[in-house]
């Protein structure tokens, strides 16, 4: 099922990185008409320039960028930007080399692309949660401004997105917060792929569950999910999906 594809609400400034200039000129004409300004470069080392000056909300970001590629480029974009990153690949197989590797990103798409898609998929994005200046945005606040997720070590602070495992506090993508803190909410839950795919991703497209996949590892080993021994907080259900794994 294709989400709505209409136009996202206007102020936001969106980031292009791709060197193909017949694709850049593509993603630049179907996000100015989602109501961006766009700003527009060729490499990814530029992009990363106008990430620490502009502080967009927005990434494109293509693999195959010279100079610097777009792994590299997304690593360095997360040490200064919580941007929503949509990385662009050539090949669909290009996305399962991805899939090992902690990018960043919050979606990956494969070229040949439609405008439809593109839109779909950044209308899915900017209907999740977010935060202006450190503070969290909703078009309907929550009942409860000040909720705060317990579970066993872990600890989330929905209105201030900020999430800790004991003292320390984690260092998470918008969407492995929103993972966390769904997951989180409903302890008890299995939760399929397709669920979370539709409850934090807002799609219904099931040849994309390998997103959950490769944010629930991401997430895994921030955590140090059941590693050397420590605590396990995501268990895998087989053939179903996840839940949060019952304190010690």
């Amino acid at each position: 099922m294709e989400t709505d594809v209409g136009p996202v609400s206007g102020g936001r400034l969106a980031l292009v990185v791709e060197d193909d200039e017949d694709i850049r000129a593509l993603i630049e004409f179907t996000l100015e008409t989602q109501g961006f300004e766009v700003v527009a470069v060729a490499s990814g080392l530029e992009g990363v320039d106008v990430v620490r000056e502009r502080q967009p909300d927005l990434v494109t970001l293509d693999l195959g960028l010279p100079g610097i590629d777009g792994i590299e480029a997304c690593r360095r974009i997360r040490e200064i930007s919580d941007a929503y990153v949509v990385m662009i690949t050539a090949r669909d197989d290009e996305i399962d080399r991805l899939l090992g590797l902690e990018t960043g990103a919050d979606d990956f798409i494969a070229k040949p692309f439609s405008a439809r898609e593109l839109k779909a998929r950044v209308n899915a994005m900017f209907r999740r949660p977010r935060t202006v200046g450190g503070v969290h945005v909703a078009e309907h606040p929550a009942e409860d401004p000040h909720e705060v997720l317990v579970h066993g070590a872990l600890r989330v602070d929905v209105e201030s997105r900020r999430a800790f495992r004991g003292a320390d506090e984690l260092v998470l993508t918008r969407t492995e917060f929103d993972l966390l803190t769904e997951l989180m909410r409903t302890p008890s839950r299995v939760w399929s792929r397709e669920a979370l795919l539709r409850t934090v991703w807002g799609t219904d497209w099931a040849s994309d569950t390998h997103l959950v996949e490769v944010h629930v590892g991401n997430l895994r080993r921030k955590l140090a999910d059941g590693t050397d021994g420590s605590t396990r907080f995501i268990r895998t259900v087989r053939g179903v999906g996840y839940r949060m794994e019952l304190p010690a």
